[in-house]
């Protein structure tokens, strides 16, 4: 490897890894501290890793517990510009000093001539600000706040290659759908160190390496049906910058390039080659089939494929769900899941288990119907677990309708239940069938987990982290977590919400109050000129950050409680008025913990806990949320597919739940299902599941032990999968 690659380089950033590049090892830079500067370059300095160690520590809080000697000067500017050294200036650059003490009035003569001259007089050229801000109110004081320390470690170039290998063949290992920086770090390792997975676990990833690359050997693992997964991707990669609702996928909007048309057919013609043409599945989507068909001009070259052609274009239908409707109607409940295990596997009774659940006449046939859906060997965990969630949220939202989530695209879709759909409904199970249906998913996953791992050390900490299940539609950064996880934030302590973007005029960040009902108060440029206060704290709407635009939130959770004591829960969220989506742009988005005195700059550095790049190919994303009851932090970091330009127009009552995840699934309870033995000496142990602040010791007697991180998350998941 000439030199690490930036992805490769940000990927272990965010594992809290800097790497020692021989490449840069040479370079020099000055480093600032506010408007002083450090009196000589490092490199040139006899003491170079020295004072390399002293500045990443008082800039950056940044500690190295490894590798202290591989510290070079280049990585001081590097990991600053990571946590966010060159930050625009917000609208009002004396915040939160100069919005406190500007009156209601003046605060809506600010926006009011702010948006005449952008969206008024379409002039979008420079940042704007303040008129009424004074030169005092822009004056700050040296910046005094010790900040949490990051520990991170120091590795070299080699190193860095074997880490990014075995991360990468822990990303095959998984049947997670990963997000678009993922398959990107794959294609590329790929091609640079030459692996050659034995299996793709992941369906998904498999399609979009080979429309990636054209490498038809990542589609060994693939069938005749998964075809339409291949089509649906590049038709998603179409249409990814327009509304929502195109990105549904429709034969007849299908506007393939002859490069697409090339990848299909050949597709086609090896699982033909190959003998994986499950034609049956192919039924289940047999109209999309045959426009498919006709619109890339298909022709036969053996005899499977004319058999085929003819069975899509025919009106016959011999789908397996057909087959399982049918029996359910004629047979009842049993004989169909036995059609959905012969013909679809367990995974598809799991997955349909609700439905046919409702449909039992008696707790006899509920019990032989738990028999048969967890009664296989090779039930994947990762299935369990989402089941586990699932049904555990119904036990804390009630009807488990109410809303429906799942990922498409990179993008969380949420469909809120109608009235109308309720009546319809037949799949309302009663509180003692949900309750044993949850005792066989505990009972199941702790067979299916059991004695994976030898003898395992976890944190009490762990409990705090969440399983990372939906990271296909998250973004990747310094200090992000899965979904539900809580970082405690002290009880007097600020939350400072940020995000800063280029090229694109117009992002909002907004806060939206939620009770325990999901009722919501909204806090955006909207409303914030009347809600400014010592409780929640606006850096004003910039509207034309095309080179540089900020904004920031502040929450004191003290003052908040007491302002709002209705309110339980506050979302960050982020969103792009203008008419782009993230990936078109630059944003990143993150927060600082600030004690309660405003010293130093709107933006240090040294307090950013998390610092993450926003590039989904939507224009809305749930950052974080606080638990104003607990002082905790909880990371939502999800990408939503509402085409919505104002946070506070889309419910996000469904939100509850994930702040409740931890509670029954998190990486202490897990993995306590996967040690053979738990041990309570780091020394006797040959995993350490620990957080990134504890600092893992070397051993005596040099045996290597595996360290699991809260951010370890292609391990964590490859850890879960059922080996075939």
């Amino acid at each position: 490897m000439a030199s690490v690659r930036a992805e490769y380089r940000d990927l272990l950033f965010r594992k809290n890894i800097l790497i020692c590049d021989r490449h840069d090892s040479e370079k020099t830079l000055k480093i600032g501290l506010g408007d002083s500067q450090f009196p000589r370059d490092l490199a040139e300095s006899e003491d170079y890793v020295g004072q390399t160690l002293l500045s990443l520590s008082k800039l950056l809080n940044i500690r190295i517990t490894s590798g202290a000697d591989l510290a070079r000067p280049f990585m001081v500017e590097y990991a600053s510009y990571m946590l966010g050294s060159k930050v625009p200036t917000a609208f009002y650059r004396g915040f939160p000093k100069s919005v406190l003490k500007l009156p209601i009035e003046k605060l809506l003569v600010d926006q009011l001539i702010s948006y005449f001259v952008t969206y008024g007089m379409n002039d979008f050229s420079t940042s704007r600000h303040s008129i009424f801000e004074t030169e005092e109110d822009m004056e700050r004081t040296v910046f005094k706040e010790p900040g949490t320390v990051k520990n991170f470690t120091i590795i070299t170039q080699e190193e860095a290659e074997r880490k990014i290998i075995s991360l990468v063949k822990d990303m095959f290992s998984s049947t997670r759908p990963l997000n678009e920086e993922a398959v990107k770090v794959i294609a590329l390792a790929v091609s640079d160190f030459g692996i050659v997975p034995e299996r793709i676990a992941s369906k998904n990833t498999a399609v979009r390496l080979y429309l990636a690359t054209g490498d038809i050997s990542f589609t060994k693992d693939l069938y005749l049906s998964d075809t339409i997964k291949l089509v649906e991707q590049v038709h998603f990669e179409q249409n990814k910058n327009s509304r929502p609702s195109a990105l549904r996928f429709q034969t007849n909007q299908l506007n393939l390039k002859n490069r697409d048309r090339k990848l299909i057919t050949k597709l086609i013609d090896r699982c033909f080659a190959t003998g994986r043409t499950d034609t049956k599945n192919c039924y289940e989507k047999k109209k999309t089939w045959a426009g498919l068909l006709h619109h890339i001009h298909y022709k036969a070259r053996c005899d499977a494929a004319v058999e085929f052609l003819a069975a899509m274009r025919g009106k016959e239908n011999l789908s397996s769900y057909s087959r399982f409707e049918e029996t359910l109607s004629e047979a009842g409940v049993l004989p169909a899941a036995d059609v959905l295990i012969r013909e679809k596997g367990p995974g598809a009774l799991l997955r349909n288990l609700n439905y046919l659940a409702s449909r039992c006449r008696s707790e006899q046939e509920l019990d032989l119907l738990i028999g048969k859906a967890f009664g296989t060997e090779k039930t994947n965990p990762v299935i369990l677990l989402q089941m586990l969630c699932m049904y555990c949220a119904k036990e804390r939202t009630g009807y488990l309708g109410r809303t429906f989530q799942f990922t498409k695209g990179d993008l969380l879709r949420v469909h809120h239940e109608t009235e109308e759909e309720k009546k319809r409904s037949r799949s309302e199970l009663s509180s003692w069938q949900s309750e044993k249906i949850l005792c066989s998913i505990r009972k199941c996953l702790s067979e299916a987990l059991s004695g994976r791992l030898g003898k395992v050390y976890i944190h009490p900490d762990m409990e705090r982290f969440g399983v990372p299940l939906k990271e296909s539609a998250a973004q990747g950064g310094l200090g992000v977590l899965p979904s539900g996880s809580r970082v405690p934030i002290g009880a007097k302590r600020k939350i400072r919400g940020f995000t800063y973007w280029e090229k694109v005029d117009d992002i909002d960040l907004s806060v939206i109050g939620l009770n325990e009902k999901g009722e919501q108060i909204e806090f955006s440029w909207r409303t914030m000129a009347e809600s400014q206060s010592e409780a929640i704290t606006y850096s004003g709407d910039e509207t034309s950050g095309y080179d540089g635009g900020a904004e920031y939130y502040d929450i004191v959770v003290p003052e908040f409680r007491k302002l709002y004591p209705d309110t339980r829960y506050v979302v960050f969220c982020d969103n792009v008025f203008s008419n782009l989506t993230f990936d078109k742009c630059v944003c990143r988005a993150g927060f600082m913990v600030r004690d309660q005195e405003d010293s130093g700059e709107i933006f240090e550095p040294k307090t950013v806990e998390s610092s993450f790049t926003i590039n989904a190919p939507g224009r809305f994303c749930y950052l974080f949320g606080i638990d104003l009851q607990t002082d905790e932090l909880i990371w939502m970091n999800l990408a939503r597919d509402a085409d919505c330009s104002v946070a506070g127009t889309t419910s996000m009552g469904f939100l509850i739940e994930k702040f409740h995840i931890t509670e029954y699934m998190n990486l202490k309870i897990l993995f306590t299902l996967l040690a053979e033995e738990v041990v309570s000496d780091p020394g006797q142990a040959d995993v350490l599941l620990v957080p990134s602040s504890f600092e893992v010791k070397d051993q005596e007697d040099g045996t290597p032990k595996e360290i699991i991180r809260e951010y370890d998350f292609e391990r964590i998941l490859a850890l879960l999968e059922v080996e075939e």
